[in-house]
């Protein structure tokens, strides 16, 4: 991160906080709307207000997430505040991103419908920070996406700062890997970045799961109950289909995985919310990570010792569709794969390219294009068992390549498997298995894309 910035030129302070902060009376009303949850809550200060201010040239307000990034997460947060108003830092902890876009970007608008000019350019300029991990900038990105689906455009564009352990959504967008040694400095060249920096688009993926009812499904965040939805009649089902089920729906902006790897994600983060103070940062997190890659068998357990170690065919039956055709067509899978991976971004697993920089004479006899964040494509690969991975991480072969899918659906057989694991975007679940009915995982394309700010 500071390489990329360190070519930017260097902005006083003073000129920075000038160049970013909104009026008094729109930072108090958007911050009384969203503590009492009424966009009206506000409306005293902008009554009060001298209609002669000026709007800021490049107004931005900034999510962290100060529970990331271990002990930089509180002295980030403290550092933002002091590089412009405290009322434009939201800790999530404490004002979640629906909360800003429906009370916050609400009363915003509010202002703006009164007649206020200033109000009507800040919204109409104002960008968007996100200082957290994936998931943290995944979670900004769709409460910010609902602004689409009730026509109040424009969406603010978002950068990043990195403070995960994998940051692969900032890396795709020049934000680099990782706060460098000397972030004080780097952070003041991002939020300058982040007010000129070109704009680009991301697709985003609709996962939704039909069950079994009466099945327990710990849901994380980013999966949420919803109601039933009918599956698509084009495909016949290969089991059978439960009369009563339960559905759930997520968005995902970087990958989606089945199998091994989402297994030892799981361990990892159960581990983590046992004994936080062993998860102290990225480092950290790394070698947690590799400890229980191992623990899981990955490495030294063959496919066939055990039936929960088999290959994903022996449960998973995949469709897809491919850009252009709107036919299904099934994909076989082979039987060496334990963890499926359909992939969003050129980033994976902190900055690894799995899928690979591959040629075009391949390209051409696969069928396949060349992957972009805007093509309205996953990359689907698989991974054979922990060596494999090993070798693919270390960018020394490429992942097996099952296909190019602008739309999969996946039906899973229970048999021998009484579950298997699931995550999207580093949120892992236990996906529970029915000997005698099939679940099945659709995933779609949102119609709309997110605008994300380039930083390098």
């Amino acid at each position: 991160m500071e390489s990329i910035m360190s070519n930017w030129m260097r902005i006083p302070k003073d000129e920075l906080k000038e160049k970013i902060t909104m009026p008094t009376y729109i930072r108090l009303g958007i911050l009384q709307a969203i503590e009492y949850k009424d966009i009206d809550a506000g409306k005293s200060n902008f009554e009060s207000a001298l209609r002669s201010e000026e709007p800021p040239e490049s107004p931005l307000i900034v999510f962290i997430n100060s529970r990331s990034g271990g002990r930089h997460g509180p002295e980030l947060k403290e550092r933002l505040q002091n590089l412009m108003s405290e009322e434009q830092v939201f800790d999530l902890s404490i004002v979640k991103p629906h909360e800003f876009v429906k009370y916050g970007l609400g009363c915003l608008e509010k202002f703006a419908s009164l007649g206020d000019q200033c109000a009507k350019e800040i919204r109409e300029k104002l960008r968007v920070v996100a200082a957290g991990g994936d998931g943290t900038v995944g979670w900004v990105l769709g409460c910010l996406g609902e602004l689409h689906k009730q026509g109040r455009e424009p969406v603010p564009p978002t950068s990043i700062i990195p403070l995960g352990t994998g940051n692969d959504l900032s890396r795709s967008f020049g934000w680099g890997g990782s706060l460098p040694f000397k972030w004080k400095s780097a952070v003041k060249r991002s939020l300058l970045r982040s007010t000129n920096g070109p704009l680009c688009r991301l697709d985003s993926w609709n996962l939704r799961i039909l069950m079994p009812a009466g099945e327990e499904l710990e849901t994380p965040h980013a999966l949420k109950p919803t109601e039933e939805f009918c599956l698509n009649q084009e495909l016949e089902i290969a089991g059978e289909l439960s009369e009563k089920v339960s559905c759930y729906a997520g968005v995902f902006y970087n990958y989606c995985s089945i199998g091994m790897d989402a297994q030892v994600a799981y361990g990892f983060h159960n581990l983590r919310n046992e004994k936080p103070f062993l998860a102290q940062g990225p480092i950290a997190n790394k070698l947690i990570y590799s400890g229980y890659s191992c623990k899981q068998g990955w490495f030294l357990t063959p496919c066939i010792a055990d039936p929960s170690l088999r290959g994903l065919n022996n449960i998973l039956r995949m469709h897809i569709k491919t850009l252009n055709c709107s036919d299904w067509k099934q994909v076989p899978l082979p039987s060496s794969i334990r963890a499926l991976v359909a992939l969003n971004l050129q980033n994976y697993a902190s900055g690894r390219n799995p899928w690979g920089n591959l040629k075009p004479d391949y390209m051409e006899k696969k069928g396949f294009v060349e992957a972009q964040v805007d093509d309205g494509l996953l990359e689907v690969f698989g991974l054979k068992q922990g060596w494999h991975a090993s070798f693919v991480m270390g960018e020394l072969i490429q992942a097996k390549h099952i296909a190019q899918a602008s739309e999969i659906r996946f039906e899973f057989r229970g048999g021998q498997w009484r579950e298997c694991f699931m995550q999207m975007d580093g949120e892992p679940w236990k996906q529970p298995m029915n000997m005698d009915y099939s679940s099945f995982v659709e995933i779609r394309r949102v119609p709309f894309q997110s605008v994300m700010i380039y930083g390098e």
